[in-house]
Parts: structure tokens; sequence; C-alpha cells
């Protein structure tokens, strides 16, 4: 069973993998670069089918010893971030049916496109005065983004699944002006990083023993990602993809969710961009303002990295 939940974390066979560009493949090289990590520290063995990528065994080089097993349920929720990631990657690269959502004078750039389903997802793309490194750093401390970011209440670390892969549960605040409301999200977040370049991907999770909370609406994201790459003529700045794909459930009309949610892109790199410039080891203090209008962001999320 195992290999063909290894397989399965990839969503791809070799000749897949042949015509695969960009983002996608570097991803998934990434995703390949894990597994053999967790090969190499006894977790799982990897399917002979890995040679043909180009994937390096441990065996290869020397034998394990001590093997820490994943347990099934760990497995389970790397194999969903994997193929939230993968699944974003594709909607990202797909260069069809984009459009131009809004352009903000820092360089803030958001577009929109309809899946099918009549769901319309948005991409913003910028650049933001750090390494994909440092950005990634503060990204991934999530239980400290309340602190920095207005629109979170708190967020939870209820599952580990290795370093790479975690299970959250995220409240927004109820913050005046707020045009969606305030919601909660279970999710499930990952990251996986290729070279210089590092990707959060995350998608809408359920847990049994965490159902919907009472007074809060449970919307549901993903598959969302973000992309973090080194400039090519600057390394200490990066260029900074956001995929936001959101259901807020609820009785909101379509129209009034579709204007909240660019809008709330472009206030949640606006935080980010405040926070980088604090520096890594900078004290925080909430800058809760009842008058500025928030919506939740994600993982990153990856919670819609979340």
């Amino acid at each position: 069973m195992l290999p063909a939940v290894v397989k399965l974390c990839c969503g791809i066979s070799y000749p897949h993998l042949r015509t695969m560009a960009g983002l996608q493949r570097r991803a998934i090289a990434a995703i390949g670069q894990e597994l053999a990590h967790m090969q190499r520290n006894g977790q799982t063995q990897l399917p002979a089918w890995t040679s043909h990528v180009g994937w390096q065994t441990e065996s290869s080089r020397r034998e394990v010893v001590n093997p820490v097993p994943l347990k099934e349920e760990e497995l389970l929720y790397i194999r969903r971030g994997h193929e939230a990631l993968t699944k974003a990657l594709d909607i990202v690269e797909d260069k069809n049916g984009w459009k131009t959502e809004l352009t903000e004078e820092n360089g803030d750039v958001i577009y929109s496109k309809v899946l099918s389903g009549d769901r319309k997802v948005f991409r913003l793309e910028t650049v933001l005065d750090a390494t994909p490194e440092e950005i990634h750093h503060i990204l991934w401390k999530v239980e400290e983004m309340h602190q920095w970011n207005p629109s979170i209440k708190n967020i939870k670390v209820l599952k580990q699944a290795g370093p790479e892969t975690m299970v959250t549960h995220e409240v927004s605040a109820e913050t005046a002006g707020n045009l969606i409301g305030q919601r909660d999200f279970l999710s499930v977040r990952h990251f996986s990083r290729q070279e210089s370049c590092i990707y959060l991907g995350g998608a809408a999770t359920h847990l049994e023993s965490f159902p919907p909370q009472k007074g809060f609406v449970r919307a549901e994201d993903g598959p969302t990602c973000i992309v973090i790459e080194p400039l090519a003529d600057d390394t200490g700045r990066s260029h900074f993809t956001w995929l936001l794909n959101m259901d807020v459930k609820g009785w909101l009309p379509k129209s009034i969710v579709n204007q909240a949610l660019p809008r709330a892109q472009v206030d949640f790199t606006r935080c980010l961009r405040r926070r980088l410039a604090e520096g890594p080891t900078q004290r925080h203090t909430n800058h809760h303002a009842p008058t500025v209008s928030r919506a939740r962001q994600p993982p990153h999320t990856l919670s819609d990295t979340h």
C-alpha cells in the first residue's frame, strides 16, 4: 500500500513528468527530495519507479539505522498536502482565462479566473524585500501570525506530520467593516523546497475530533499555494505568488465575496511587508484597528497556503 500512497502524493507518472514545466516540475522535484529524506530516516521505502525520475534512495549510499516510522495518519496528511500543492500549481501554471483584477502602486497585481463550478480564484504577484527563507520562516510560524496580521484572531497547530506538514485550526478576527465576517478554518498545510524556491500548499481538511465550532461559519480553502522565488538579479528579494482559492460558505452574495477576497490579499501582503521590515527577531504586538476591514488569510498557507 505504501508505494501506492507515495505515488499518489506526487500525482504523476514518469511520462507525465517529462511534459511538465515551470513551477510544477520544480515542485515535484522538491517532493522527491522530501520522500528521499523520509527514506533516509527509515520512514518509508521508495518504490522502484522513483529511479526513473532521478530520485536518489538512501539504500544506495548507506544502511538505515534506528528508523523512526511515520504513522499512517501522518502519511495521510502528507499525501493531502502534496495533492493540494500539485493541484494549486496546476491552476497557477494554466495561463488561460486570467484577467487583471486590480493593480496597486507598490507593484502588487492580482489576477482572477473562474474555475469549473463557477468558483473564482485570485492570484497575487508581487516582489518582497526579503529572501525566500526569511519569508517562509515568518509564514510557517502560524501560531504567531495573529501578532502581525490583524485579520487573524488565532491559529493553533492541532497535528504535526513531520517538519513540513501540519493540521491547523484558524479563527479569523471579528473586525469592524469586515464584509465576509468571522470564519473558522480547518486546514492541512505543507511546504516543499527545490533549490532556492519554496512552495507552500494547503487545503481544507476534516477531523472527527474537531467538528465545526459553535458560533462560527466553517469556511473551506484550497487547493491553494504560495510560491517564493529569489529574483535572478537580486537574491535578497523574492518574487511572491499567492493563489487564493476559498469558499467562505454562508449566504453571502458572490459579488461581495469576490470584492473582499482580492482586497484581503492586498491587506495581507501589506502586513507581511511590515513584518519583514521589523526583522527576524523583532517582538510583535497585534496591531488590531477596529476601523480597518480585514478578511482571513492563508497559510498558508497555506490555511489558504493556506
